[in-house]
């Protein structure tokens, strides 16, 4: 594979970005994957690199570009509960400066990127996100229905909330087919939350799979934290790429 960290064109600047390509002159289906709040890290460049092996070209922008580059956390930060806790108070203000419009900006900006690289396919890409990165992968959806054409979301949290730009409300405008894996006993994604996103998905004639991850923490697919569930890693895994395989082929050259 051809392994990359780069900055590329982002609404305010650029972001610092992983970019992963199979070997071959493709053309590949690109994939924009939406960090979890911990940022680019050994562990996301692990599962890029794995989904460019299924013969995807994958790009991992930071979304707290205008904020701080990478790295965002030390790697005891994701173990230790006391760190973790001082981590989350650092990054919680550069979650609270990325608004939807900013998301949706930076997300048409990775799209252009990807759409300009050689060896990837023509035509729409496909959005993979974790955690808040499956919140902003579903707002860059509903907001892009004509340059994403699938959507993996995974423990991503506040999907459905009180306001009225609340990511639900916009899944009418989706052409493409999604799938979310809810993490188990997570308050920042009820079962009545997850009942409202379907609700919503289905009177919208959404192509839509939803899946509860029994007894898996919010954050399992991530194996550098306290979080981290194997079994329901691998289902992640599982479903993610029968998903592409389905909506966003691809072939290795």
């Amino acid at each position: 594979m051809r392994q990359t960290s780069i900055d590329v064109p982002a609404a305010d600047g650029a972001a610092d970005a992983y970019f992963v390509t199979p070997d071959g002159t493709g053309p590949y289906p690109g994939i924009v994957m939406f960090m979890d709040a911990f940022g680019i890290r050994s562990r996301l460049r692990e599962m890029a690199d794995r989904i460019a092996g299924r013969g995807y070209a994958v790009l991992v922008p930071n979304l707290f570009h205008r904020s701080r580059r990478s790295p965002l956390v030390d790697p005891d930060e994701l173990v230790d509960a006391e760190k973790r806790g001082a981590a989350f108070g650092r990054l919680a203000p550069m979650i609270r400066t990325l608004t939807p419009e900013r998301m949706v900006a930076d997300a048409r900006a990775y799209l252009d990127f990807l759409a300009a690289q050689d060896g990837v396919a023509a035509g729409p890409a496909g959005a993979v996100g974790y955690c808040m990165g499956g919140r902003n992968a579903l707002i860059a959806t509903c907001a892009l229905p004509d340059r994403i054409a699938v959507l993996g979301s995974f423990h991503a949290g506040r999907l459905v909330t009180d306001a009225a730009d609340s990511p639900h409300r916009g899944v009418g405008a989706i052409t493409g087919e999604v799938y979310f894996g809810h993490a188990d006993n997570d308050a920042s994604m009820t079962p009545e939350q997850i009942a409202t996103l379907e609700g919503a998905l289905a009177e919208a004639g959404v192509r839509y799979t939803s899946e509860l991850y029994d007894g898996a923490p919010h954050g399992f697919t991530m194996s550098d934290t306290a979080m981290y569930d194997a079994a329901a890693e691998q289902r992640h895994w599982a479903a993610l790429f029968a998903l592409l395989e389905r909506s966003l082929p691809a072939q290795l050259a």
